[in-house]
This record gives structure tokens, sequence and C-alpha cells, in this order.
């Protein structure tokens, strides 16, 4: 948990003398973990987590692994401790001055303190042809986001012959991999220089895009989609180049914008996201965690950030640790693509001697890994491992701890060297 004890004013207002109503709009990953939380630490209140799909929480990092089969829907359900969650109620409005929220059917319910974890939306590109007559997405093309959208993709992908993703990021690569996996010969058009290109530099995205074409997927970084072909169904992606990639099933992952329309139109503070402080709170009584928060100008739309942020405002409202603080997440990300896996933490960038680091690299071309460390001084800055995460326990220990380095660096790189 990203927590300290830092000074300064806070908009968070004392909890009532009786057990508050806590109400949770939003029934994902960040809000789960902060009602289980709150459950484990002991705090006393009702908690009631609105969620608009007809599910109760569960894991979207594994969403990929449910469209391979490994695991069913329901095996991926989070548990949210003693709270009530109530599916199917979606919030429509927020009046933070009646403590009220409003719901699509237009009944309303009164809390004392409101949480928001409302999440984010799949981006949707600017391609031609993207939708059909009705405004709806065209047939043949899907967003992943929800168990919903990866029940409709994996029937679609029971009956195509081809698929191309858009999009070559965490969530992308996911996609394809676990359509490859299905038989389908897949490809992924990504616009930036190479794969995941916000975790991973430009050598580890070679060799992730060298370990994917060994899965029947081919990847084509440095190109974007302008249109989608085909007057019913989807027929072909039509590249800027002029080149036309014949499928019958295109998968969206775009990236996610956070969800903040709720905050904007109840006068919250909003700017990428729901801007919150070191208490994790947009207003008097009012907090924001996960996806749809944004502190210290940062959103950061991972899992690891949303469940330190749940952590913390846990702590706080439980009563457990009233003075807990969220100070940032140092960045950590993580990948497991069936035989692909990847983790990627701190600064990777190159910035060389006139930034003061050193680079230690370490690629096998052979087994398809690739292992980088970035060095300030005598301390770890940053890293990537691509293909073999033996030492990635021992690496992050190190790197999250701010430890001082062995004298030999490479060490760190095996785990038998590994400190413990």
């Amino acid at each position: 948990m990203t927590a300290g004890h830092a000074e300064g004013a806070s908009m968070a207002v004392p909890a009532p003398a009786t057990a508050p109503r806590i109400a949770v709009v939003g029934a994902g990953m960040a809000a789960a973990r902060f009602a289980q939380q709150f459950s484990a630490l002991g705090g006393a209140g009702e908690i009631v987590l609105y969620g608009a799909e007809p599910r109760a929480p569960y894991n979207r990092v594994l969403l990929a692994d449910v469209l391979t089969g490994r695991y069913d829907a329901q095996a991926i359900a989070l548990p949210t401790g003693a709270a009530v969650v109530r599916t199917g109620r979606e919030v429509t409005a927020l009046d933070p001055a009646a403590r009220t929220v409003r719901f699509a059917d237009g009944t309303t319910a009164a809390h004392d303190v409101l949480v928001l974890a409302t999440g984010a939306n799949p981006v949707l590109p600017p391609i031609r042809g993207l939708h059909a007559p009705d405004g709806g997405l065209k047939e043949g093309v899907h967003s992943f986001r929800t168990v919903a959208d990866c029940g409709r993709l994996a029937a679609d992908a029971a009956h195509a012959s081809r698929a191309v993703v858009v999009g070559g990021g965490v969530l992308g690569v996911s996609a394809a991999r676990a359509l490859a996996a299905a038989g389908l010969p897949v490809e992924i058009v990504h616009q930036a220089p190479h794969l995941v290109e916000r975790h991973l530099d430009e050598e580890a995205g070679a060799v992730l895009r060298r370990g994917l074409a060994e899965l029947g997927v081919e990847s084509y970084p440095g190109n974007r989609a302008r249109a989608l072909r085909g007057t019913g169904r989807v027929t072909g992606v039509e590249l800027a180049t002029g080149h036309v990639l014949d499928t019958d099933l295109v998968v969206l992952a775009c990236g996610v914008a956070p969800r903040t329309g709720l905050a904007r139109a109840a006068g919250l503070p909003v700017a990428a996201g729901i801007t919150v402080d070191d208490t994790l709170a947009c207003a008097p009584g009012v907090y924001a965690i996960g996806d749809c928060a944004e502190h210290r100008g940062a959103v950061h739309g991972l899992a690891g950030p949303a469940w330190e942020q749940a952590d913390v405002l846990a702590a706080r409202l439980s009563g457990a640790d009233p003075a807990a603080r969220y100070t940032g997440t140092r960045p950590y990300a993580r990948l497991t693509a069936g035989p692909l896996e990847y983790a990627a933490f701190g600064d990777c960038a190159d910035p060389g001697p006139a930034g003061g680091t050193d680079v230690l690299r370490l690629s096998d071309a052979t087994r398809g890994s690739y292992k980088k460390l970035v060095l300030r001084g005598d301390r770890l800055v940053g890293g990537i491992l691509l293909g073999d995460l033996a030492a990635v326990g021992a690496l992050t220990r190190v790197f999250e701890r701010d430890e001082q380095l062995p004298a030999d660096p490479l060490d760190l790189l095996t785990i038998q060297g590994a400190p413990r």
C-alpha cells in the first residue's frame, strides 16, 4: 500500500458519529478491492456498490484468459467483503450537496460518503466505416472491455476466418494471443513505432513481435488503420498506406479514457480524470479511485495503482489508519500472454550518460528473451524482463525498496544471485 503521513490540508471530512452509509458508484476492480479491504480492516458502516453491468465485480485483467477458455466468467469474480452489490443499477446523476445518487429508473439513494470508481471507457479510433447505420459498431467489430464483450467476441470468433486487432498495447496483444490460441490467423495494426510502447523499449518490442509471430500473430507497427471495408459485415481493414488487410473480425484495443461524465455534471473537479488530493478526495465527503481518478496529474489506468488507492481509502474510512495518504505509484506493468510474458517497471528510457544513467542489457534471440536494467549510481530506476521472468520478484523488491545494488548488478538478472 502506498501510504504515508503527509502534512497539509485535506478535503476529507470526519466520518459521522454513527456508522456511515458509503455509496460506491461502479462495481469494478477498484470498487471491489475497496469494499473487501474496508471489511477486512473492521470498518463499521454499510457499503453498497452500484454497478451498471448485470454481473458482480470481476478481474478485467483476466478477460483474455476467459476468451481462451482458461477461465470461465465465474472464476474471475472478485471478493467484496461485507458489501452489498447492486448489479444492473446504472447511476445517471450525483448530488454531492444532498448526498444522493440517481439511477436510470429515476429512483434515488442516500449516502453519507460517496466513492467514485466509475472506471474508463474504451477509446474508439477515428476510422471510417466503423459504425453500422443504427449507430452501433459494424457487424464483426468488437470492443474488449467487459465480460459481455468477451462473450460476444468468442461467439463471433467461432465462425470467423481471420482477425485484425487495431491497437498493439497490453490489451491488443492479449486479445491477439487469445484469438490465435482459438486457431484464427491474427494481425495487429499499431500506430506507434513498436508494440506496447508505453512499457517496452524498441528492442523489447521487436522481441515481442517475433514471439507473437511464432504464435500465429503478425504485427504491423508504425501503421494506422483509416477505414473498415464492407457494407454489412466487416470485410477488411484499410491502412493509411492504402494496403487492405482482409478480415471478417476486428477487435478495437485503442486504450481507454476515464469515465468522468457523472463527476463533471455534478460540478466536481475534472481534468483528464476526476482530480483528487493525497486523501483521494475530490470534494468534502466525495472520493475517487481507480481508472477514473487523476492524482498529481497522473491517470494510471492499471490494476496496481487502482488497488493501492483502494487500500489507502479503505484504511482511512475504516479508521484503521485515518492519516493514510496516497502519494503515487511506482510504475509497474506485467503481462502474461500464454508463452509470452513480460514485466516492466520504473523509468526504462535510455537518456544515456547525459541523463546520469547506465543501461545493462541481455538478449537471447534463441530463447526469445530480453532483459534490461536502468541504473542511476547504485540504484535501480527501471527494468524490462521479457520471456524470462525468473528474477522479477527480486528485481521489483530492490526497485520498490530503493535498495543499494550489489557490486555486480548483472547478478540481479539471475534468480540465484538476486538479493532476498
